[in-house]
C-alpha cells in the first residue's frame, strides 16, 4: 500500500540567515510522534508564524520546518480514548508550528494533551478565524474584567488594533459596552476600526515617544497591548489609579524600561497574558466562552481566506506589518 502523501509549506535554511519557503509533498509517516493524527482543514496566519517562516531561531530552532501554530481539522487516527476517528478538533499553541510540524501542512500528528474538541457553536472554519488571536484576546479581556474593569471607568486602549488580537479585542470590549480607543499606524483603517466598534482611533505615534517622566497624565481605564517596548511603558505610566493593562505581545520590542512608581503610587496592574502553554482545561473554558456568551457574529468582516499557494506572500506582509485582520488558510481548497 502506498503511503499517503500531502502538501505542506516547508521552510529551509539555505545558508546563514538565508531561508526559503516552498510547497512540498510529504508522507504521513514522516510526521513526528504523537497520539492523534489530524487531517487539517484550516489554519491561520500569525506574527509568530511569520517569524518562524523568516528563520527566527527564537521561535524555531531547527530547519527544515513547517510553521503554523493553529490548526483545525478531523481526527484520522487516535491512540487515546478521548478522541476518535471523525472527531472535529482544534489545536492552538503549545509547540505546534514552533518546533513541531504545524498547521501549514494538510496533516499533523500531535500529543493528545494539545487537542481540544471543536466547541459547539463554532465551525472548524470559525475556530481558525479566531485561532490564537481570538484565544489571546479573550484571555486579555477576561483578565481585565477579573481585575475590576467596569464599563463606566473611562477609555480602554487597544494597541495594534488592525492585527488579529487587536481587532478581536476591539470587538469583544465594544460588545461589552466599553468605550474603546483603537491605536494604529494605518490611517486608512480608521473607518474599518470604527465599524468594528471603536469609539475613536488614535495614531500609534502618540504612544511611542520615550519620556523620562516616571508618571504621565492619568488617561486609560484599561488597555490591551500587543506592542511592548516604549508603548507599553507609556501605557503603564498613564493608567488611571488602580487600572490594568493586559500585555500579550512584543511587536515593537520585548524591552520594558520603567520605574516602579506607577505601581506603588497609582496601584496599577501589569497583567501578563500567555495563550501558548496555558493548561488545556483553561483553554477549553476560553473556547466555550468564544462559542457561547462571548460569541462574535459576522467573523468574515475581518477575515481574508487564502490558499497554500498564497501563503508565502501573506507571511511576508504580516512580518512587514502590512496585513489587516485575520488571514484564514484553507487547506481543503
Amino acid at each position: 500500500m502506498t503511503e499517503k502523501k500531502f502538501e505542506a509549506l516547508q521552510v529551509n535554511e539555505i545558508s546563514d540567515k538565508v531561508f526559503e519557503s516552498k510547497i512540498i509533498s510529504r508522507s504521513i509517516a514522516d510526521l513526528p510522534e504523537g497520539e492523534v493524527t489530524i487531517r487539517v482543514a484550516y489554519s491561520s496566519v500569525n506574527f509568530k508564524d511569520a517569524l518562524s517562516a523568516a528563520g527566527n531561531k527564537g521561535v524555531t530552532r531547527a530547519y527544515p520546518h513547517t510553521p503554523g501554530i493553529d490548526a483545525s481539522g478531523v481526527v484520522v487516527s487516535s491512540q487515546v480514548d478521548e478522541f476518535r476517528e471523525g472527531d472535529d478538533v482544534v489545536i492552538t499553541g503549545y509547540d505546534l508550528g514552533m518546533n513541531t510540524a504545524g498547521g501549514y501542512g494538510q496533516y499533523i500528528r500531535v500529543p493528545a494533551n494539545w487537542v481540544v474538541k471543536r466547541p459547539n457553536g463554532l465551525s472548524l472554519r470559525d475556530t481558525m478565524i479566531l485561532g490564537t488571536a481570538g484565544v489571546t484576546s479573550a484571555i486579555c479581556v477576561e483578565k481585565l474584567l477579573n481585575a475590576g474593569l467596569k464599563q463606566d471607568a473611562g477609555e480602554i486602549l487597544v494597541t495594534g488594533a488592525t492585527g488579529g488580537v487587536g481587532i478581536i479585542s476591539v470587538i469583544l470590549l465594544s460588545n461589552f459596552g466599553f468605550n474603546v480607543v483603537a491605536s494604529t499606524g494605518k490611517a486608512s483603517e480608521i473607518n474599518f476600526l470604527e465599524e468594528l466598534g471603536a469609539s475613536s482611533v488614535i495614531d500609534r505615534n502618540e504612544l511611542t515617544e520615550s519620556s523620562s517622566k516616571p508618571l504621565l497624565k492619568e488617561q486609560w481605564a484599561g488597555a490591551v497591548d500587543v506592542v511592548g517596548g516604549d508603548t507599553l511603558v507609556n501605557i503603564v505610566k498613564s493608567l488611571k489609579y488602580g487600572s490594568s493593562v493586559a500585555a500579550c505581545g512584543l511587536v515593537q520590542s520585548p524591552s520594558f524600561e520603567a520605574t516602579v512608581l506607577p505601581f506603588i503610587l497609582r496601584g496599577v496592574n501589569l497583567l501578563g497574558v500567555d495563550s501558548v502553554e496555558m493548561p488545556l482545561n483553561a483553554k477549553c473554558k476560553i473556547w466555550e466562552k468564544l462559542a457561547g456568551e462571548w460569541k462574535i457574529e459576522n467573523l468574515n468582516t475581518f477575515c481574508t481566506e487564502i490558499t497554500l499557494s498564497e501563503l508565502k506572500d501573506n507571511l511576508d506582509l504580516v512580518l512587514a506589518g502590512k496585513s489587516r485582520g485575520r488571514l484564514l488558510l484553507n487547506l481543503e481548497s
